[in-house]
């Protein structure tokens, strides 16, 4: 990391070091690491390895710890807990409620999962609009369900709204078709097929005579 990268990012602000100065030692720094990685990425880090090291080194000149007291820090308990809870107060952040998860998985299926079907873009959009609406990411795995059940939604409201522009007359044929199909499989060879009139047999049992799988 440059210089530069380290002032804009890790750089504690006024109201940030009255946070932090009620702290002493790794507990200090701790807190003071996870609330610059929040405030840059909008989660909190899963431990000390997503840390930059000159990033460690130039939060602890600021706060006046030495970097190394960082391997002393607990990254799970009531202590981290506690940090987490006041660096979201902080920040105007919550967790991601059964209620958020929800609104955000309608969000994406109106707005985004309608044009996009690639489950990794969506994700990225769910993640940036976390950020927009100040919720804290939810897991990795609960992400993905969020993802699927957008698509999900988004697919069916795209059929609902097909199925509701047919006509009568098409459902009648669409139906015709499929029953034709079900009653030429139960026909002995050389009978005339009843889905598509005198023409002929129905066009869905003609793709089930050939052979192999129908594929896509």
């Amino acid at each position: 990391m440059d210089l530069d990268d380290l002032v804009e990012h890790w750089t504690l602000l006024k109201d940030e070091q009255a946070l932090v100065s009620g702290k002493r030692g790794a507990t200090r720094l701790g807190f003071a690491v996870l609330l610059k990685f929040y405030t840059q990425y909008g989660r909190f880090p899963q431990g000390r390895f997503e840390l930059p090291g000159e990033a460690v080194e130039f939060v602890a000149r600021q706060v006046q710890v030495p970097a190394a007291e960082l391997d002393v820090y607990e990254w799970s308990g009531r202590t981290v807990e506690y940090h987490r809870a006041q660096i979201r107060g902080h920040l105007g952040f919550r967790e991601c409620s059964v209620a958020n998860a929800d609104k955000l998985t309608g969000w994406l299926a109106e707005h985004i999962a309608c044009k996009e079907r690639r489950p990794e873009q969506v994700r990225v959009e769910l993640l940036a609009r976390c950020r927009t609406e100040c919720i804290e990411p939810p897991t990795p795995g609960r992400c993905d369900r969020i993802v699927g059940a957008a698509l999900r939604g988004a697919e069916e409201t795209l059929t609902a709204r097909i199925s509701a522009r047919i006509t009568a007359e098409s459902i009648e044929r669409i139906v015709a078709l499929v029953t034709g199909a079900d009653q030429e499989d139960d026909a002995e060879p050389g009978d005339a097929g009843t889905g598509e009139g005198e023409d002929g047999p129905p066009v869905l049992g003609k793709i089930k005579e050939a052979p192999g799988n129908v594929s896509l």
